[in-house]
């Protein structure tokens, strides 16, 4: 095969995308259909919770045009980080809908489900033998952080990927992915060169994002060949700049040359990329350094405690000007009043450094309004309540110098005004395990579906 098309509807399934762009992508003869449906990106809450990133219906949309695409021209769909933690619960979700829509189209199709849920025994029996390694600036693994966590995936690679197609499935439902290898497993399998196929699934697996205008609700067509390779958006509204390719290269990305994964290194010391169309830009260059060992990424999340918000606004040029003066009263107030605990409050001030926080570098506020979210957490969300109640009545009658009102000065947002958030969870595992084999830590199960 001299040349491999890859189509990436959108960069996470359920963000929606133009019926017409996929429309064009299947009429270009993609040899498959790739796309990625989940991210740490949004904290810890999805994998500790087994909640889903994105509505149900969203999902049935977005995924139904995929499964009828994909079945008509007789080609693979990969579905990576299904549900968006990739743990069990969100495999599982994702499996039901597509039940639905086979059912719906009355077909019936091989799905290979690969589950990346970690055994806790076994990644103990690692952790005993030294196996196990700290990924970034993270305190070492300890058993009390496997067995706290509530979920813990193991990241694949392209190997899981590549048994799944091997054992002949249509459809590939996969858990907690690394997400080049959605595309880059595809055309490693079919014997294209793999640091083309790895720069190449970082590209697609954000759908349009590398294109201008850039989005991740919206497709792109991959072209490879064995020396380079071509991207393109199927949207005619958008385009691919050489500048708009390179710039995603590097998104996400702690090193702009090197970029690891589970099987080694893609290295882009000699890539070029080159305006040959328009709207499209050709990669060459890319390369790929084998790993001598194969370490998977983790990730767990275990439950920390509940939170509460209350949302509000401040106008009053002299509240606002005396922000450290009511926040820290407010803080003392509560400690007296509850005492001391396993409890904290926080002070997002957006107009001051609710963005950045301690980071920000500009000291003085120079906005005539100010937005607050006050935020407590406790070990039960009645307790969250509780803080948050206090917090807010204090805050709205407190008597700063130079006050005239006796209320008002703080406008809150919605009422009810203190709004339970539900239970909090905090990354504790974020390691690296050494493995013999890239398959060991995932489960890979053939079914008939629909």
């Amino acid at each position: 095969m001299d040349e491999l098309r890859l189509l990436s509807p959108q960069g996470m399934l359920g963000y929606g995308y133009p019926r017409e762009s996929l429309e064009e992508g299947l009429s270009r003869s993609p040899h498959m259909i790739g796309v990625d449906s989940g991210s740490t990106d949004a904290g810890p809450y999805r994998l500790g919770s087994g909640k889903p990133t994105v509505p149900g219906d969203a999902v049935r949309r977005d995924l139904s045009l995929m499964v009828e695409g994909a079945l008509e021209l007789d080609i693979p769909l990969l579905v990576g980080s299904a549900g968006g933690g990739g743990a069990r619960e969100h495999v599982e979700w994702v499996l039901d809908i597509l039940g639905e829509i086979l059912g719906r189209l009355g077909r019936r199709v091989p799905v290979a489900v690969i589950w990346s849920d970690v055994e806790k025994r076994w990644l103990l029996e690692k952790l005993s033998r030294g196996e196990v390694e700290s990924l970034g600036p993270v305190e070492p693994l300890t058993s009390r952080d496997v067995e706290e966590a509530a979920r813990i995936v193991a990241v694949m690679g392209v190997a899981p990927y590549i048994e799944a197609l091997e054992s002949g499935a249509r459809i590939v439902i996969a858990g907690r992915s690394n997400d080049p290898a959605i595309f880059a497993s595809f055309a490693i399998w079919k014997g294209f060169p793999p640091g083309l196929a790895f720069h190449l699934g970082k590209i697609l697996e954000c759908g349009a994002m590398a294109s201008v205008p850039g989005s991740a609700s919206d497709s792109m067509l991959g072209i490879l060949r064995e020396d380079r390779f071509f991207v393109e958006p199927m949207n005619p509204a958008r385009r691919c700049t050489e500048v708009s390719v390179a710039a995603h290269t590097l998104y996400e990305k702690s090193h702009p040359l090197l970029i690891p994964g589970p099987e080694g290194v893609l290295n882009l010391e000699n890539v070029s990329f080159r305006q040959v169309t328009p709207r499209g830009v050709e990669v060459r260059g890319s390369a790929f350094d084998p790993a001598s060992e194969c370490w998977i990424k983790l990730e767990g999340a275990r439950h920390q405690a509940y939170r509460s918000i209350f949302i509000g606004g401040v106008r009053d040029p002299i509240m606002i000007s005396r922000v450290e003066e009511w926040e820290e009263a407010t803080r003392k107030a509560l400690r007296e009043y509850f005492g001391p605990g396993d409890w904290q409050v926080l002070f997002h001030v957006y107009g001051r450094d609710g963005v950045m926080g301690p980071l920000e570098p500009v000291e003085a506020i120079t906005s005539h309004e100010l937005g607050l979210v006050f935020e407590a957490v406790a070990p039960s969300q009645e307790k969250a309540q509780a803080l948050c109640s206090f917090a807010r009545s204090f805050l709205m009658h407190y008597h700063y110098e130079g006050r005239k009102a006796t209320a008002g000065n703080l406008a809150l947002l919605y009422s009810p005004s203190d709004i339970p958030m539900g239970p909090v969870y905090s990354f504790n595992v974020h390691h690296l395990v050494r493995v013999d084999d890239p398959l060991e830590p995932f489960r890979i199960e053939l079914r008939e579906m629909g």
